[in-house]
């Protein structure tokens, strides 16, 4: 085929993508589509299981689909599921999990934390019988990550998952940072930046969709943002000779999604707010200097330095008021989905800006 031809084609293709993916917002109610804009774990929608902190969870061990969580997910259809070690016992109970949840109004898409080395909820699950490996910042070269990265893919895909919440595109250069240490591949930006690349790489080809994390980077913070406040005092020309090297990366090799930190960086916006509630964060900078096009996805949302300083529900409208497209693991999700349900209803959001999220949040779905 000729590149003429072949690019006809492709417009061909892109332009009916587009057309079926217009055709499937314009059925869709207000209520299906504020359920797209959220990722949640299975407990959320249990209205009997009730806690403080995710650390409560695993005592709890939900590891199947009941009526209650049918019952919620009918009222409150959802985009996105998260799985965590917790939820996941051995092979069996993790498939018939998948297949039930798949069966929830909103055709979620199922997600997992499978970074490899010490962030890996399958692999560390003896049940599984996976490989395993030491760290991220242990890989020698691009060509061991993209390996790595396509055979953690390839399990995921055959256990039934989309998305893996990986690679993180931080650059690990503060040493007393606690959060990401070796989950970064490395302290060199340009390094970094090469095994990202593969990262993302080795998953695509997996079938399985990457997300790079965490934006604008944490790997120069020394605070968890976990249990609270954290910050960058960088400027943004600092971050673009570091942080965003490879971000960039990642974004040029395809990278569909990117999560955001909740980190401030006062140096770039002016003011503490956590970058995930930041438009000159997200839009300024990761939509229109980074160019970025894909899905922006919340970090979650239930930790400390969202919930110490703003109301979960509150902080669901300000993300997405700054261009968040999916919120990732609220507490109480119908509090949140009513509050921006509230949100557009009242005309504090417009159900045009939601539809901006939908549509990528349907593109996603059809990678």
């Amino acid at each position: 085929m000729g590149a003429l031809a072949l690019a006809g084609a492709l417009f061909a293709s892109c332009s009916r993508e587009a057309a079926i993916i217009e055709q499937e917002l314009a059925q869709m109610t207000l209520r299906e589509k504020v359920g797209q804009l959220f990722c949640i774990r299975p407990e959320s929608l249990d209205p009997d299981i009730v806690y403080s902190t995710s650390a409560e969870l695993p005592e709890i061990h939900l590891q199947e689909v009941n009526g209650r969580m049918k019952e919620t997910a009918a009222r409150y259809p959802v985009g996105g599921v998260v799985l965590f070690a917790h939820n996941i016992k051995d092979p069996d109970q993790l498939a018939d999990f998948v297949e039930d949840i798949r069966d929830f109004p909103g055709a979620p898409l199922l997600c997992v934390d499978e970074e490899g080395g010490r962030v890996a909820r399958l692999a560390n699950n003896p049940a599984f019988g996976l490989p395993k490996y030491e760290s991220m910042a242990a890989f020698r070269t691009p060509g061991e990550v993209k390996d790595a990265a396509f055979t953690i893919g390839s399990y995921l895909k055959r256990l039934g998952f989309d998305i893996d919440f990986a690679p993180v595109a931080d650059v690990n250069t503060n040493p007393e940072n606690i959060v990401i240490g070796n989950r970064a591949f490395s302290d060199n930006p340009k390094d970094a930046a090469k095994k990202v690349k593969a990262y993302v790489k080795g998953l695509r080809k997996a079938g399985v969709l990457g997300c790079l994390k965490h934006f604008p980077g944490h790997g120069d913070t020394q605070a968890d943002t976990h249990f609270g406040y954290a910050v960058s005092g960088k400027t943004w020309e600092e971050m673009a000779a570091c942080e965003m090297i490879p971000f960039k990366a990642g974004i040029r090799a395809g990278a569909p999604l990117v999560m955001t930190a909740h980190i401030s960086a006062p140096a770039v916006t002016g003011s503490d707010v956590p970058s995930t509630l930041s438009p000159a964060i997200l839009r300024e900078k990761l939509r229109d200097e980074l160019g970025f096009k894909g899905v922006i996805i919340t970090d979650a949302m239930e930790m400390g330095a969202i919930t110490r300083q703003y109301s979960v529900p509150e902080a669901c409208v300000l993300a997405l008021e700054a261009g968040v497209d999916i919120l990732l693991c609220v507490k109480d999700y119908p509090a949140c989905f009513e509050a921006v349900l509230t949100a557009v209803e009242e005309g504090r959001l417009s159900e045009e800006r939601i539809d901006e999220s939908v549509r990528r949040i349907l593109r996603l779905k059809t990678i």
